[in-house]
C-alpha cells in the first residue's frame, strides 16, 4: 500500500518539496510560497511575524542569533551585532569607505580592491557567510511552518546589483543549504506580484519606486513577451524610512531644548525615543496628531509638521525618478504603471508626491513590505513548471566560469541563466612583468575547480610587461541559443585578443547534472571554508609580495625601527600562511596593514609634494 503524506500546515497532500521566494532585504527579509489555492503567501512562522530583521548577533561563546532576537542586541552589544550586511555583499572596502561610520561593527580596512570582511572578536566573517546565516534562518522558518523540506529558492536582489554582488548572493544561498534557481531583480518580482508581465502579449513600460528602511531605488522597466528589461535605475543607498524617524527624533530634541551630547549618555532613553519616533510615523497613517510622554519628555508632533520635516527627503527620491527617466530617454507620459515597494511608501506624502510626479495613480494594493517576496514566489512557481500559460525560456543547466588563483572557480555565467546570454568580468596580473595569462574554462557548481568539469584551456599571449595589477584583461562568455559557448579574452591596453569555442553540455547526462548540483549543496560548507582559506592565503601572499617590494624600493627612507618591525610582521604573516587558519591569516594581514599604512602614506605625501614643487595649481 502506498503512503500519502499530509502537510499539517496547509491541509493538502504533501509535495516532495516547495520552491520558495525570498526577499533578502537590507533591513528585513521574508520568505513566501504558493499555497494550495495557487495564491502567493508570506510565511509567518510560529507567530514570530512575517518580517525577519536582517540582523546577526554573536554571543560570548560564539552562539549565533538571527532576526527578531538579534535586534535586541543592537543597543546593548553593537560591536557584535551585524546589520545592513546586504550593503557589503560583493563590495570592496573602497566601495563603502565613505560610509564606514554607518556601521557600529568593525569592517576591515585593507585599503584595497579585495572584498570586505567583518571582524567579530578574533573571527573574520565575509558578507556571504553572514547573509548565509540570514538565509538559513529563513529556510528553517519556512520548513517549520510548511512541515516540508525547503531546498530550492528564488532570491531577489536590487536591479543595480553587479555580477559580483549577484554571485555573492548565490554563494550565501548555497551556504544556507539552498539551491538558488534564479536571482531575480526586486522590481521584476514586484511587477509579477501585480500580474504585470505575466501576459506574453503585453508590452508595458513601468516605474518601480522602492523606499525601504535604509535604502531607496527607482527602476524603469520595459516588459515585452514576458521579458523584463531594466532601462535605468537610480537611487540612494543611504536614504529611507530611518531618515523619517530621525527627523521626528530631532524635532523632539529641539522642542524639548535637550542637549544631544547629554542625551547620548542615556542610551536607554535615546532608544525609547527612537522607537517612539518610528511608532509615531506609523500612527500618522490613521491619525493627524500624536501627543505622548517618555518620562518628563513631551513627544508631540502633528502630521503637517511631520510632512514638512520629511519633504526634502521625499523630494530627493523624486529627483532620482527624474534622473532615471532621463537615463531611460523617456517622458513621464510613456510610463504605463507605477508600482510601490517598501514599508516607507505607506507614508501619505510619499504616495501623493509620487502619484503627482508620474501623473497617475500608483499601485499600492499589495502590502509593500511583502510585494517583492510574493513576486519571487510567483517566479518560483513558474520555474517549478506549475504555470502552463507561461513559456519558460531555455536555461544553462550548470554554471560556467574560469580558474583563478589558488585553484578556485570564478563563475561568469551562473546556472539557470536564460539562453542566449552574454557576461564578462575583468581580471589583471598578479606578478610584475607577466606577459602570458592562462585561461582555463570550467563547468560546475563547486568552489574548487578540481571538483568541476574542464571545458577548455588557452593562453592569452603578448600582454605588455607591466607592474602587477596594471593590465586589464576582459574575459567575455557568449552562450548562444544552440548551447555553443564562445570565450573571448582581450587585454584592453594593448588590444591583444584570443578566443575559443566549446559546447558545455556535450556528453553530460541529466543524472550527472543532478549529481553535480546535489554535491554542491552537500559540500557547500566545506567548499566555502576551503575557498575562504585559499582566498586568505592568496591575499596574504600578495601582501607579502607588495610589502617586500616596498621595503626593497623605499627602505632607505624609513627608520631602522620601521624596517625591523615590518620584517617581524612579515615573518608572522609568512608563518600564518602555512597554517590552515583563515582568521589567523587575516589577523596578521590586518596587523601588517595597520603598521605599514602610516609610513606608506607619509612617503606618498612626500612624493606628491616633490612632484608638485614649483608648479602652480590652477
Amino acid at each position: 500500500m502506498a503512503k500519502i503524506s499530509i502537510n499539517l500546515a496547509t491541509g493538502s497532500i504533501q509535495k516532495e518539496e516547495i520552491i520558495v521566494g525570498i526577499d533578502l532585504g537590507t533591513t528585513n527579509s521574508l520568505v513566501a510560497f504558493i499555497n494550495p489555492d495557487k495564491e502567493p503567501k508570506v510565511i509567518n512562522d510560529a507567530g514570530k511575524g512575517v518580517l525577519v530583521p536582517s540582523i546577526v548577533h554573536f554571543g560570548p561563546a560564539g552562539e549565533v542569533t538571527v532576526g527578531n532576537e538579534a535586534k535586541n542586541y543592537l543597543l546593548t552589544d553593537p560591536q557584535n551585532t551585524i546589520f545592513s550586511v546586504k550593503r557589503l555583499l560583493g563590495r570592496s572596502y573602497k566601495d563603502i569607505e565613505k560610509h564606514k561610520d554607518f556601521f557600529s561593527y568593525k569592517v576591515i580596512d585593507d585599503d584595497s580592491e579585495s572584498l570586505v570582511k567583518i571582524k567579530v572578536g578574533d573571527t573574520f566573517y565575509t558578507p556571504i557567510e553572514l547573509s548565509g546565516m540570514i538565509l538559513k534562518e529563513l529556510k528553517q522558518r519556512a520548513e517549520h511552518a510548511l512541515k516540508t523540506p525547503v531546498n530550492r529558492a528564488v532570491v531577489t536582489v536590487p536591479a543595480y546589483f553587479n555580477d559580483s554582488q549577484r554571485q555573492a548572493t548565490r554563494d550565501a544561498g548555497k551556504l544556507a543549504g539552498l539551491d538558488v534557481l534564479r536571482i531575480v531583480n526586486e522590481p521584476t518580482a514586484a511587477s509579477l506580484a501585480y500580474g504585470i508581465g505575466l501576459n506574453p502579449d503585453e508590452t508595458k513600460t513601468i516605474a518601480v519606486y522602492d523606499l525601504g528602511g535604509g535604502t531607496f531605488d527607482v527602476s524603469i522597466l520595459q516588459i515585452q513577451n514576458g521579458i523584463f528589461e531594466v532601462l535605468a535605475t537610480n537611487g540612494d543607498t543611504f536614504l529611507g524610512g530611518d531618515d523619517f524617524d530621525a527627523a521626528i527624533l530631532d524635532y523632539w530634541i529641539k522642542n524639548n531644548h535637550l542637549d544631544l551630547d547629554t542625551l547620548l549618555l542615556y542610551p536607554k532613553i535615546m532608544q525609547e525615543m527612537r522607537l517612539k519616533a518610528e511608532e509615531t510615523k506609523k500612527m500618522f497613517l490613521h491619525q493627524s496628531i500624536v501627543n505622548q510622554k517618555i518620562g518628563d519628555i513631551w513627544c508631540t508632533i502633528d502630521r503637517n509638521t511631520f510632512e514638512q520635516l520629511i519633504l526634502p527627503k521625499v523630494e530627493q527620491t523624486i529627483d532620482c525618478c527624474r534622473k532615471a527617466l532621463a537615463d531611460a530617454k523617456l517622458d513621464i507620459s510613456q510610463i504605463d504603471e507605477v508600482v510601490m515597494v517598501g514599508g516607507s511608501t505607506r507614508t501619505a506624502l510619499v504616495k501623493r508626491m509620487v502619484s503627482e510626479f508620474f501623473g497617475r495613480p500608483v499601485h499600492d494594493e499589495v502590502n509593500p513590505d511583502e510585494v517583492v517576496a510574493l513576486g519571487a514566489a510567483i517566479q518560483a512557481d513558474i520555474l517549478a513548471g506549475n504555470r502552463k500559460d507561461i513559456l519558460l525560456l531555455d536555461v544553462t543547466p550548470l554554471s560556467l566560469g574560469i580558474e583563478t588563483m589558488g585553484g578556485l572557480m570564478d563563475v561568469i555565467i551562473p546556472r539557470n541563466s536564460k539562453v542566449p546570454t552574454k557576461a564578462g568580468r575583468q581580471y589583471t596580473t598578479s606578478i610584475d612583468g607577466q606577459v602570458n595569462m592562462k585561461i582555463a574554462v570550467y563547468q560546475g557548481e563547486r568552489d574548487l575547480i578540481k571538483e568541476n568539469r574542464k571545458l577548455a584551456e588557452f593562453d592569452l599571449k603578448g600582454i605588455p610587461a607591466m607592474p602587477a595589477g596594471f593590465p586589464k584583461v576582459d574575459i567575455n562568455f557568449l552562450l548562444n541559443a544552440d548551447g555553443i559557448l564562445k570565450i573571448q579574452a582581450i587585454e584592453l591596453r594593448s588590444g591583444v585578443k584570443q578566443e575559443v569555442e566549446v559546447k558545455p553540455t556535450y556528453g553530460i547526462t541529466d543524472d550527472q547534472v543532478e549529481k553535480m548540483l546535489m554535491d554542491s549543496i552537500t559540500h557547500a560548507k566545506d567548499d566555502i571554508a576551503q575557498r575562504m582559506l585559499i582566498e586568505a592565503r592568496t591575499e596574504g601572499e600578495q601582501m607579502v609580495y607588495t610589502v617586500e617590494r616596498f621595503i626593497e624600493k623605499h627602505g632607505t627612507h624609513l627608520s631602522v625601527a620601521e624596517v625591523t618591525n615590518t620584517q617581524q610582521y612579515l615573518k608572522s604573516l609568512k608563518e600564518a600562511l602555512t597554517s590552515g587558519d583563515k582568521d589567523l591569516i587575516h589577523k596578521n594581514i590586518d596587523e601588517l596593514n595597520e603598521f605599514t599604512r602610516p609610513f606608506a602614506e607619509r612617503l606618498m605625501d612626500q612624493a606628491i609634494g616633490t612632484a608638485m614643487r614649483g608648479k602652480s595649481v590652477e
